[in-house]
């Protein structure tokens, strides 16, 4: 290996970190920058004004959500075929989940599995193949939706904003193609075996594949159906939808913790020329007190639980 190689070697890790740590400055200070401006008395008084039906409801949709959610892990146990139970694995799942909400995919949906997983007796092989195939059945899932809402049910953009309906339809198509070949691919090459960074991934079949989709549709559509009937109606439970899908990416792109004002900054910028900024904002606090808070709660209490029971069946062997 030449000098220059192993030059580059030694300092282009510390110049990824800079450009990694500097991104993330400059998003907290334009999050800061824009929160000034902000009339925080009017958010807490339109979450104050949210009627408890209205909480009431989009509680029990984000419980059906996480639930929901839960399975995932179900369908990489059917393809791994391990051992655990069904509701070890639903609970390993929600909590890994409300930990990636919180802290971001590398600490929650990540970090918390292979220690989770590996405690309960499963190989790191087994935990990735599960892992993986949560996370393509999420994503899957998002391509149809996102295709769906872009391409039939375009959003309403600000006055002003160069790309146009158009545009909106052009990505949505491109998104269902996408959808379309993993499917295709699932019903046409069925057994397939995929190497990727040294692991090995078998391409399922087509039940699979529409179960996978059937349950990551469902989910991201019960998502967007606790903003909206925070919003009580004010904006189409689709364009709500919509605007939740480019927030999500957004919110991955960026790297920031639990999306955080990521989220906020997306929704203002698309919907507030049709809802007071108020509004938006006080429906959207209200959405993460119930959707990342509330669980982020209950899935430390439940992962403090699990590592009392692990310590204990350690202590006795």
């Amino acid at each position: 290996m030449s000098t220059m190689a192993l030059s580059r070697q030694s300092w282009w890790p510390w110049v990824r970190r800079a450009a990694a740590w500097g991104f993330f400055a400059l998003i907290a200070w334009l999050l800061v920058r824009q929160a000034r401006t902000i009339d925080w008395d009017d958010v807490l008084d339109a979450i104050r004004a949210l009627p408890a039906t209205t909480l009431l409801a989009a509680g029990a949709i984000a419980a059906c959500s996480f639930v929901l959610y839960s399975t995932y892990d179900l369908l990489g146990r059917h393809l791994t075929r391990h051992r655990l139970g069904t509701g070890t694995v639903m609970g390993v799942t929600f909590i890994s989940y409300a930990f990636n909400l919180n802290l971001g995919s590398l600490v929650g949906g990540v970090a918390f599995r292979y220690r989770l997983y590996s405690r309960l007796g499963l190989g790191n092989e087994t935990i990735t193949r599960v892992l993986g195939f949560s996370m393509l059945t999420n994503w899957i899932g998002y391509l149809l939706v996102a295709g769906v809402a872009f391409c039939f049910w375009p959003l309403s953009l600000p006055p002003g904003w160069k790309i146009g309906n158009d545009g909106l339809r052009i990505l949505g198509a491109a998104l269902l193609v996408l959808a379309a070949a993993y499917v295709l691919v699932c019903a046409f090459a069925r057994g397939r075996v995929w190497r990727i960074r040294g692991h090995a991934f078998r391409t399922p079949g087509l039940a699979m594949a529409l179960l996978q989709l059937a349950m990551s549709c469902a989910n991201w559509s019960l998502i967007g159906g606790v903003i909206w009937f925070l919003l009580q109606g004010a904006v189409g439970y689709p364009h709500v939808l919509a605007v939740l899908l480019v927030a999500a990416v957004a919110g991955v792109v960026t790297h920031v913790p639990a999306g955080l004002g990521v989220l906020e900054a997306v929704f203002v910028a698309l919907l507030a020329h049709q809802v007071p900024e108020a509004t938006l904002l006080g429906a959207l606090l209200a959405y993460r007190g119930l959707y990342y808070l509330l669980p982020l709660t209950v899935a430390t209490l439940g992962y403090l639980v699990t590592e009392v029971r692990a310590r204990r069946r350690l202590q006795k062997r």
